[in-house]
C-alpha cells in the first residue's frame, strides 16, 4: 500500500509517499522559516497561502522521484488539527 502523506500545520509544507506503513519513498519539504523570520514568528494570514502555493509542486516532485503516478497511490493522509485557517 502506498500513501501520499501531506503535512501543512505550521510553517513547513511537507509531502511524502509511504509504502506499507514503514518505508518513506520520497519526502519533500518547502520551508517558510525565512519568510516569517522578519515578523518574529509565523504569521497565520500568510502561512496558509504559502502552503497552497507549495503543495501541488511538492506532490509532483514526490511522485516524480520514484517514478510513480497518481494511479499507483492507494490513499491520501493529511493532518487534522491543530491547523491554520486557510
Amino acid at each position: 500500500m502506498r500513501i501520499l502523506a501531506i503535512e501543512s500545520s505550521c510553517d513547513e509544507t511537507a509531502v511524502a509517499i509511504v509504502e506499507d506503513g514503514r518505508r518513506v519513498l520520497p519526502d519533500c519539504i518547502a520551508s517558510q522559516v525565512a519568510l516569517h523570520r522578519e515578523y518574529g514568528g509565523v504569521v497565520p494570514e500568510i502561512a496558509p497561502r504559502k502552503h497552497i502555493e507549495a503543495l501541488y509542486g511538492l506532490a509532483e516532485q514526490a511522485l516524480g522521484q520514484p517514478g510513480l503516478t497518481r494511479g499507483e497511490l492507494d490513499a491520501d493522509a493529511v493532518h487534522h488539527a491543530p491547523r491554520l485557517i486557510g
